[in-house]
């Protein structure tokens, strides 16, 4: 490959990023022709397909793959040290595509928007639905920016950063039967519950630790969300376990009485996900200290209080 154009290598690199020859050609300012030709001289130099039509789309080989793989950092690099992409907020008009639950961003959305509106007023943020399981192919495939929630490892090419950890509650009506004393395993089993479910799957977090117990529970009701939480637990008997800032940023918190969940459970924890191709991007890197400061104002006040003390 010592002799190949390295205009076919930039080409390559736009087509795996935006998983489209239109977008490729509108990114790189050329004609689809162009871009169409320039696949046919790759397939010839790297003798392989590389790209196969599905339906309006493209489907990359193994072996285009396997050649990103190898080319897409060392490209990052080259164009970052030749040619610095300079960012400034208080100008800039970019736009960040960011999946998060409402949870999240009921509680970050107005802060985000009171900074952005004095220090940034042409940033633009972009919320979008989100799932654990789409996370990760959303971010290879360039179709977000940013995912924020409860996540783990997904290769290499995805870095996480923890943005702040909370115990699991056990949420009711105040005038709930089960609100006068500590709730106990018992209690909690023949309750009816209420899960908050963003894929549909009516399991949870304690579903897989009363597994493991031989035990279950009844889960009569199931949201896609988090905000209407409240407002059925006050209509109701219905019990929900959820991470505590569920309740504590919401605007019925006054009237849920919250417990201790009698399982043993790791913490929830909430990360931010990116992927490497935006790992030097200026915009992203100030996207992302901008989330992780404003989530520590909000969840980690506490903590950071009494390690100053």
């Amino acid at each position: 490959m010592k002799d190949v154009d390295l205009n076919l290598i930039s080409i390559f690199d736009a087509i795996m990023t935006e998983g489209s020859v239109t977008k490729a050609a509108d990114r790189l300012a050329m004609t689809q022709s162009a871009v169409s030709n320039a696949i046919a001289r790759m397939r010839v130099v790297w003798q392989d397909p590389l790209f196969a039509r599905v339906g309006r789309g493209i489907k990359p080989t193994a072996k285009a793959q396997a050649l990103w793989r190898e080319i897409r950092q060392p490209l990052s690099d080259i164009r970052t040290a030749a040619s610095p992409v300079q960012f400034d907020p208080a100008t800039s008009t970019h736009a960040f595509r960011i999946a998060v639950t409402d949870y999240i961003s009921n509680a970050i959305w107005p802060e985000l928007c009171k900074y952005i509106g004095k220090h940034a007023p042409g940033i633009r943020i972009h919320a979008v639905p989100y799932t654990s399981q789409d996370t990760g192919p959303r971010l290879r495939n360039n179709d977000v920016d940013l995912c924020i929630g409860g996540l783990e490892h997904m290769g290499e090419e995805i870095r996480l950063q923890r943005l702040f950890t909370e115990p699991w509650v056990c949420a009711m009506r105040l005038d709930h039967p089960l609100a006068k004393a500590p709730i106990t395993q018992a209690a909690f089993l023949r309750s009816d519950h209420l899960l908050v479910s963003l894929s549909g799957n009516p399991v949870g977090v304690a579903d897989a630790a009363l597994e493991r117990m031989g035990k279950r529970r009844r889960v009569a009701m199931t949201l896609n969300n988090f905000s209407g939480v409240p407002s059925l637990l006050l209509a109701s008997d219905l019990i929900c376990m959820l991470p505590a800032g569920v309740v504590r940023t919401h605007a019925l918190r006054r009237k849920i009485h919250v417990c201790d969940v009698p399982l043993r459970l790791a913490s929830f924890e909430c990360q931010m996900a990116w992927h490497t191709r935006n790992e030097r991007d200026p915009a992203h890197r100030w996207m992302r200290a901008l989330i992780i400061e404003t989530c520590d104002r909000i969840w980690n006040v506490r903590e950071l209080s009494s390690r100053t003390r």
